[in-house]
């Protein structure tokens, strides 16, 4: 494998000596938990696909497989996800993050343009699964159950699939037919879905349809509302409804002015929304200031290019007709904003309320064993709830709530059923040791500044749904793959081989172990740990 960003040494030396007797101290190979790992919320094995991924060519299809075992929406997260992975990226403490959600977008791409596919991996188990919610988390619970040869149904109240996927994210971030194709790859495995069905009673659907077990992932589809005193012929709406309308095919009617109050990327989408509806004006009314806004940056400057425009401390009393009345708000000595009294009034032909969402759960009142607390559901750590045989994820239990999140939910708890169905134990995640910035030895990479996902142009976004942020071409993709440090796995460098001076160290030939340790001539010298690139080896006391 040719691995251009690291240095290979050659053997120096020839085995003389066995010195083995000698050592006090032994080097292990390890496999520490690299950060990337560790920041998705999916479950994806970061570094290992990543590894895959720098040979190019056929073994673009063997990354893509690796992220499809947790993930089976690659093209559709590598669009939407905000990839905590690269948050905590160690390549970022030396020049930028690996471009992670790049290549990862490329992979689900590249899946889509040759056709590859996946199948069942169990035989059927004869048993039948009932799935509530076709958004990320619901056909992730899906996938997962289907491949560990369970019948699966979806029961959706939308037209189509895809949760807040397809009614919370505009199409110029995810583009409709990849969505589409991503969730039909689902479908193929044999899993039932039924749109424009609402459950209303959970018992009663579950002895109806002689269902096993059930996972419940209605998602947050609430708009949250706000008492504001409101003329009669003001317009008012919710960023939810909005985004749902257009997520049915509709284009709302905002008029050429439009106010959207809120601050998380729902606020921000329906911003951009209200330009690419024909809006001359779109501003964002904030409470707080930029730093405070939960909203992400990178969605926070697509939107400042385009023209949207954000007012900040500021917070909206009265709704008339055409104007909005806002007062202006400072912080005090806790960083809190206060009312100053100062108000002012701001042109808006109508209001877009993003201020959070709530889940509908009636449809579990009066189901013993599941305890509702402040809107959500508790699960236990495989998400079943107080009733056996019912899970539930997505945004309907306490957690962060993203689609990447709910895909996580899903697997863990298709996990969870499975084992549950089979009067077993769960398998539990191994937990191993962080891969440490301070265990690598980055002076063996060579400088490789990120390659960034191009942007269509700012005046041409504003005025259509065209998929904003482009995919690096195959040249690119396979550069950035290539950044990784492969921090605290070992990616056959050679460095270790090389650098012993007793020719203790030997290639196996095999990829999950290419090396092995002579005892008879290692003297525990700890050259190998202390130049392994990636940090993979470590020294531990001898035992006698």
């Amino acid at each position: 494998m040719d691995h251009p960003f690291a240095i290979t040494l050659d053997v120096g030396t020839s085995r003389a000596n066995k010195t083995g007797s000698w050592r006090t101290e032994l080097p292990m190979y390890v496999h520490n938990q690299p950060p990337c790992n560790q920041g998705c919320p999916a479950g994806e094995d970061v570094r290992t696909w990543l590894y895959e991924a720098e040979e190019g060519g056929d073994a673009y299809e063997r990354a893509w497989r690796k992220i499809m075992e947790v993930n089976p929406f690659p093209a559709v997260m590598g669009r939407i996800c905000y990839h905590p992975c690269e948050t905590g990226c160690n390549r970022g403490q030396v020049d930028e993050a690996v471009g992670i959600n790049s290549v990862e977008r490329f992979l689900g791409d590249e899946a889509l343009r040759q056709g590859w596919t996946v199948s069942v991996d169990h035989p059927s188990s004869g048993l039948r699964v009932l799935v509530v919610g076709a958004g990320p988390s619901g056909l992730s619970a899906a996938y997962q159950l289907a491949r560990l040869g369970h019948a699966v149904t979806i029961v959706e109240s939308a037209p189509k699939a895809g949760g807040m996927m397809r009614y919370g994210i505009p199409e110029y971030r995810l583009p409709r037919d990849v969505l589409d194709a991503e969730i039909q790859r689902i479908l193929d495995l044999g899993v039932r879905l039924e749109l424009g069905v609402t459950v209303t009673d959970l018992d009663a659907t579950m002895r109806e349809g002689r269902y096993d077990a059930a996972f419940l992932a209605v998602g947050a589809q609430i708009g949250r509302r706000a008492y504001l005193p409101a003329g009669a012929a003001s317009h008012v709406v919710d960023a939810v409804s909005l985004l749902h309308e257009l997520g049915d095919g509709e284009r709302p009617l905002l008029g050429r002015r439009v106010a959207v109050y809120g601050g998380g990327n729902t606020a921000v989408d329906a911003a951009r929304t209200a330009m690419r509806l024909g809006a001359a004006d779109s501003v964002v009314v904030y409470r707080r200031t930029r730093d405070k806004m939960p909203a992400h940056d990178a969605e926070v400057r697509e939107a400042e290019e385009e023209g949207v425009r954000f007012t900040w401390l500021s917070s909206i009393t009265q709704v008339e007709q055409g104007s909005l009345t806002i007062e202006r708000m400072e912080l005090d000595e806790t960083g809190f904003p206060q009312p100053t009294g100062v108000t002012e009034e701001l042109p808006a032909d109508s209001l877009v309320l993003a201020l959070g969402q709530d889940t509908d759960l009636r449809f579990l009142e009066g189901v013993a064993g599941i305890e509702v607390d402040h809107g959500v559901v508790t699960v236990d750590d495989q998400m079943m709830t107080g009733r056996p045989g019912v899970f539930a994820g997505g945004d309907m239990v306490p957690d962060q709530r993203s689609a990447t999140v709910g895909i996580g939910h899903g697997r863990r708890a298709a996990a969870g059923v499975d084992a549950w169905l089979h009067g077993r134990s769960a398998p539990r995640t191994e937990v191993r040791s962080p891969a440490a910035f301070e265990a690598l030895n980055t002076w063996y990479f060579a400088d490789a500044p990120r390659a960034h996902r191009p942007l269509l142009e700012a005046v041409r976004r504003s005025s259509t749904f065209d998929e904003v942020v482009q995919s690096l071409d195959a040249d690119h993709a396979l550069y950035e793959a290539r950044r990784c440090m492969s921090c605290g796995n070992c990616f056959s460098c050679d460095n270790c081989f090389g650098v012993c001076p007793d020719n203790a160290i030997s290639k196996t030939g095999d990829p999950d172990a290419p090396y092995a340790i002579d005892l008879d001539y290692c003297k525990g010298c700890g050259l190998c740990a202390a130049e392994c690139p990636a940090g993979a080896i470590r020294m531990v006391p001898e035992e006698i």
